[in-house]
């Protein structure tokens, strides 16, 4: 359990010496290839752990962190009131690769989610500029954290218009900026193409989610772009037809949204949004965590490779999109087994062919529930059934 975090300490002892060189910070695992916000704060955890000697004092400072993830989880669970409280146990205490992960492991991976969970949690105090100032923190740890990317640009779009989201994205790059810059003075190239690389091959033996395929497949390149396409397929399709509310082209989001002459009230979070026909309405919270968790969870879906401690890209974010949709008393077993297939997927090791089929049989389960489940309403020109009873019983009178 300790492989990588002594990659990580000797990543970092590297900067510690006074190497600014991003291609010369390398660990037993290989190159580094984080970006900047990992080495600053895994440098505080190797000086806190005595040059990273002290593993057990680093599992309680994740332990903390741990709990510290769950408040953020929670907090923006009781926004929505969507998800039963019984499924909380679950989330809490029925994962043993989650603990594994935070605990155990010590990967970044964690470090970078509960960042992403806090600054979701300011999105949701309308709090935009300090949001954004994390949401850039949190890719600056991880990259997984640009899945969000989507759905949040997207967000800004809609609240602030094309010109108002503009200083927010300038926040996001500014942070990079800074925390590169020392890095980006000496060799820009280096750094850029270590902590920003988009083209990395993955290694198959730790894939979780592709193990069915042939190697050659999986390695292919054009199977990589196949999934890009689909990704961004599927981005755009939730977009145009799950996101955007508006009876308008998706265009209007470019505008100022005082000037759209749309009849729907501006984003904010004390609005109540009509959203779909079978769904209970979704208020303005339940919108901006449902657009960001499904452009996650799309992302996951089309990932070139999952490995094991990628779970905590979206294990939390599961029970809300399981239970965002209606759910009959009878429908929620089959939630519940649902997270038990995918416990199970990702406990399983080595993967198989049985268990990856399974991942995506369940991920596709879940878009189907996420598309159907929140299908626009139907334009209806004829009055609700009730409201012409009591008009004829008017004129009977």
């Amino acid at each position: 359990t300790e492989i990588d975090w002594k990659a990580y300490m000797q990543e970092v002892e590297g900067f510690a010496n006074g190497t600014l060189d991003y291609t010369q910070l390398k660990g037993d695992t290989g190159p580094l290839v984080y970006p900047a916000g990992f080495v600053y704060i895994f440098l505080g955890l190797y000086h806190a752990t005595g040059r990273g000697s002290d593993i057990r004092l680093a599992q309680y400072i994740f332990a903390a962190l741990y709990l510290l993830n769950l408040l953020f989880v929670f907090r923006i669970y009781c926004r929505t009131s969507k998800v039963p409280p019984y499924v909380f146990f679950f989330m809490c205490c029925a994962s043993y690769r989650i603990h594994s992960i935070f605990v155990l492991r010590l990967f970044n991976d964690p470090v970078a989610m509960a960042i992403l969970f806090l600054a979701i949690n300011l999105f949701l105090e309308e709090r935009w500029s300090w949001g954004c100032l994390l949401f850039s923190l949190a890719v600056s740890v991880k990259m997984n954290i640009l899945l969000f990317a989507p759905g949040l640009l997207f967000l800004l779009l809609q609240r602030f218009g094309l010109l108002g989201c503009i200083p927010k994205l300038c926040i996001c790059a500014l942070l990079q900026v800074v925390l590169g810059l020392p890095f980006l003075l000496v060799n820009p190239l280096g750094y850029l193409t270590r902590s920003f690389d988009l083209g990395r091959q993955f290694q198959f033996k730790w894939t979780v989610n592709w193990r069915f395929l042939p190697e050659e497949v999986f390695q292919n390149r054009a199977f990589h772009a196949a999934l890009l396409l689909a990704h961004l397929a599927g981005l755009g399709l939730f977009a145009l037809h799950r996101w955007h509310s508006s009876k308008e082209s998706i265009l209007v989001l470019l505008k100022d949204p005082a000037k759209r002459k749309s009849t729907s009230p501006p984003l904010t979070i004390n609005h109540i949004l009509w959203h779909t026909s079978h769904v209970c309405p979704l208020n303005a919270s339940a919108q901006i965590i449902f657009i960001l968790f499904s452009s996650n969870f799309l992302g996951v879906c089309c990932s070139r490779s999952l490995h094991y401690q990628f779970y905590v890209w979206y294990f939390h974010t599961l029970p809300y999109l399981l239970w965002c949709t209606p759910t009959t008393k009878l429908a929620h077993m089959p939630k519940v087994l649902l997270l038990g297939v995918i416990e199970l997927c990702w406990n399983t090791y080595p993967s198989t062919v049985c268990s990856s089929l399974s991942l995506h049989i369940c991920h596709g389960l879940i878009l189907l529930q996420l598309w159907y489940g929140t299908a626009p309403m139907p334009v209806s020109h004829t009055p609700p059934p009730s409201r012409k009873r009591t008009t004829m019983s008017k004129k009977a009178q």
